[in-house]
């Protein structure tokens, strides 16, 4: 269990009770979307930051002009959205402008992040998820109460990686390499979900972590 939750500062929502935020994190292949689908169908909000991340870019927003004040307006396609293969291969070959890009994207998600844990809090909402892929890599430990890190054995997770986006073994270690180790994340974690087997076992932790803690 972390030591790193103090500066975690409980929230208290309009019917004045205690809201849990829960963070959900884990890593590439490791199945945390598939645990994120499943704490949705038992009714708890999500704020998810991947939709997000997508969200803060949509034509017109401030977040997509300065990308492009800062990139040039060829990253933009005829429709005034984001050309993100453009984007990413610009990133990708050049580090000082992925911080730059870094430095655009990661306020303008915080943001939005917490105006939708915020949203929910006002609504009366006693626990909510904040699905996060990188809580660890982005040092955000401090957004949440809880954190599940869903995690995988190495060897299921690269099979899994291959085959779900056609990768050679070398490239998708080189993916999975990119992130901290689940070793890491577990060590972090209040609380974790070994997601090896099939969908009924993974299912069945979830639901005795969520009764534990007094979602359920």
């Amino acid at each position: 269990m972390a030591g790193a939750h103090q500066s975690f500062a409980q929230i208290v929502n309009i019917k004045g009770e205690f809201t849990m935020i829960i963070g959900l994190t884990g890593s590439i292949a490791s199945g945390k979307s598939t645990v994120a689908k499943m704490m949705t169908a038992l009714g708890l909000p999500i704020v998810d930051a991947d939709i997000v991340a997508r969200d803060v870019v949509e034509p017109g927003t401030k977040t997509l002009i300065l990308i492009a004040e800062n990139f040039g307006e060829d990253i933009l396609l005829e429709d005034g959205s984001l050309d993100r293969a453009k984007l990413g291969d610009i990133i990708f070959h050049e580090p000082a402008k992925r911080k730059i890009l870094n430095d655009i994207m990661h306020p303008a998600i915080r943001e939005e992040m917490l105006r939708q844990r915020d949203a929910f809090v006002k609504a009366g909402q006693k626990h909510i998820v904040m699905d996060i892929p990188l809580l660890f890599e982005s040092k955000l430990q401090h957004f949440v109460e809880r954190i599940i890190v869903v995690s995988v054995r190495e060897d299921v997770q690269l099979r899994r990686l291959m085959e779900r986006n056609h990768l050679t073994k070398e490239d998708a270690l080189a993916r999975i390499h990119s992130q901290l180790p689940l070793s890491v994340k577990e060590k972090g974690a209040h609380a974790v979900i070994y997601n090896n087997e099939n969908l009924e076992q993974t299912e069945e932790q979830l639901k005795k972590i969520l009764h534990h803690w007094g979602v359920l």
